[in-house]
């Protein structure tokens, strides 16, 4: 059996539909490259994970029997990966085209970059803007505040939250979302037991392992070339509150004295 350059993993929780369209993607638009999909079933109770064999028989299936959450998960695929390069690939995704070589391209490119995310667009054609800043205090306390529901499509918000960025363009954000991650297997090493962080169950990962790799030298990529249709917020998660409370323990957990208390504090009167 060759081994694959890539290893494409996708997250299963209750989207057979999607994630059907996600798995059909990659083997029809991952061309460039030898690639092998990793489809990791975290419990899903819409039918039997063994019926995806029935329609993918050369994917590899981990069915794990709890729901690990998304990083936990994708560790499990990760154990079982051969490629030298990991994709994750949301189960709301579609790749437009062959997103994977040119990610992979991108990464030997720049072998100063960690991780690499392509351009995520919503079904419409909008552009979603998952290049992003590491959160701030007034960052924070605008979203607390819920004030994007004022000023929507402001400076504000652009400038707060990291939607300044030019979506079109090569960038190196502070960090990006996982819903298109890739990253060479050997990054891994930076971490004592050779797994990505998973401290967090779902929303806020992708944060935590950017911060994780710029903390080690590392840059983090963004190539528009990429392209990636998002079907954002399909999956089945409750995703706003798990969102605030995971970015108050991020904020907690990586920043500073004065701001790890007033981020508490925060929390504690909004």
């Amino acid at each position: 059996m060759n081994t694959p350059e890539v290893s494409v993993i996708v997250i299963n929780y209750n989207t057979w539909r999607l994630t059907c369209a996600c798995i059909e993607s990659v083997r029809q638009r991952a061309v460039g490259v030898s690639t092998e999909i990793i489809l990791v079933d975290n419990a899903s109770t819409e039918r039997p994970a063994t019926d995806f064999l029935g329609l993918f028989p050369d994917i590899t299936l981990i069915a794990s029997p709890t729901n690990v959450g998304f990083s936990a998960g994708n560790n499990l695929g990760i154990a079982k990966a051969r490629g030298r390069y990991i994709l994750l690939l949301n189960s709301d995704a579609e790749l437009i085209n062959d997103a994977v070589t040119v990610c992979r391209d991108f990464l030997v490119q720049h072998p100063d970059v960690a991780a690499v995310s392509g351009l995520l667009q919503y079904p419409n054609g909008t552009v979603q803007h998952c290049c992003q800043r590491f959160p701030s205090i007034g960052a924070r306390l605008y979203e607390l505040l819920r004030l994007q529901k004022f000023l929507p499509g402001s400076m504000t918000d652009r400038v707060l939250l990291g939607s300044f960025f030019d979506h079109r363009r090569i960038i190196f954000p502070d960090w990006v979302w996982g819903t298109c991650f890739m990253f060479p297997v050997s990054v891994l090493e930076i971490f004592d037991d050779g797994k990505l962080p998973q401290d967090f169950f779902m929303y806020g990962e992708d944060m935590e392992w950017c911060m994780e790799f710029r903390r080690r030298g590392y840059r983090i990529g963004y190539q528009p070339e990429a392209q990636v249709l998002h079907h954002l917020g399909q999956s089945k998660a409750p995703r706003n509150s798990m969102m605030e409370a995971n970015m108050s323990t991020f904020m907690r957990r990586y920043y500073a004295g004065w701001q790890r208390s007033l981020i508490s504090l925060l929390d504690k009167m909004l």
